[in-house]
């Protein structure tokens, strides 16, 4: 039986991503999850994309969209997504693709085809989290790469428990209905990457972290 590995909110921070995957034993079956925002802030974008997809070479892998892409993609003829790039993070990422044109000369596949989700029998994985107001089919995009508060502080109706990023905690958050495992990373110097590892067989929930 596979697990699920899921981490997201990596910001560039290509030295604790390694780190982190040190840490796990990882096996052949296992699923990985990444949740989004592999960009802006910090010193390597393109290092962490690039890894990313290699993990796709051993493991299935799942991509999902975070705010910070979906920014980016939007920057090029929306003047709000602009900015949002231009001031949360988006000067590092050109620095380290070399230019805002090198980012999707590199990787505009990759980047053009993350999902807004990923749903299984026991959980729905998703960026920042759904609107408890709507339906799964119904939700927006922003909603799904942007949501906190209404989102993090009310129960949803779905069967499935939500694994989230997007907004950052001290420690992971955990409730009966979902889980949030942004730590920071990225925004922080001292701010750990997080992976939870999801085991179905053995009905358990394990944090993994960087130094």
């Amino acid at each position: 039986m596979s697990r699920y590995i899921a981490i997201t909110d990596i910001h560039g921070e290509l030295e604790k991503l390694e780190n982190l995957l040190s840490k796990i034993q990882i096996y052949p079956e296992d699923i990985f999850v990444f949740m989004g925002d592999y960009i802006d802030r910090g010193p390597d974008s393109k290092g962490v994309v690039n890894r990313i997809i290699e993990q796709s070479n051993t493991n299935k892998c799942i991509y999902l969209i975070g705010s910070h892409e979906y920014a980016m993609l939007h920057a090029s003829n929306d003047d709000y997504y602009q900015w949002l790039f231009d001031n949360y993070g988006g000067p590092a990422t050109e620095r380290s693709y070399g230019g805002f044109n090198n980012i999707l000369e590199t990787h505009g596949e990759f980047f053009r085809n993350l999902q807004f989700y990923y749903l299984t029998d026991k959980y729905l994985f998703v960026h920042a989290g759904i609107n408890p107001d709507y339906d799964l089919e119904s939700q927006s995009e922003t909603d799904l790469v942007y949501i906190r508060g209404k989102f993090i502080y009310s129960k949803h109706n779905l069967p499935q428990k939500i694994i989230f990023g997007h907004t950052e905690f001290d420690k992971p958050y955990i409730d009966d209905d979902k889980i949030g495992i942004d730590l920071g990373c990225g925004k922080y110097p001292y701010a750990k990457l997080c992976a939870l590892i999801l085991d179905d067989t053995n009905n358990t929930e394990e944090f993994i972290f960087s130094d």
